[in-house]
């Protein structure tokens, strides 16, 4: 699985495969409270929370400064095949 000796749990070894379809979303659901709740700023360097801080305040101060996602999209479409 991870190609080391240490086995990760599985639907099959945890038993979840024999749970009901609404044992399994409502355990997914207490797993995925347990992630939310998690600080997520501690996945980011300090370097880049600083940049995501200060690119919400620059939208923030001109929400009008924008560009649509479809010019995006083509701009990088674009790129990808000159």
């Amino acid at each position: 699985m991870n190609g080391g000796a240490e086995m990760w749990p599985t639907v099959h070894t945890l038993g979840i495969d024999r749970m009901s379809r609404d044992q399994r979303i409502a355990l997914v659901l207490e797993i995925w409270e347990t992630v939310r709740v998690e600080e997520p700023s501690s996945l980011l360097t300090d370097t880049q929370r600083n940049e995501l801080r200060l690119r919400v305040a620059e939208d923030d101060a001109s929400p009008e400064d924008v560009v649509p996602w479809e010019q995006v999209k083509a701009l990088a479409l674009a790129r990808l095949n000159p």
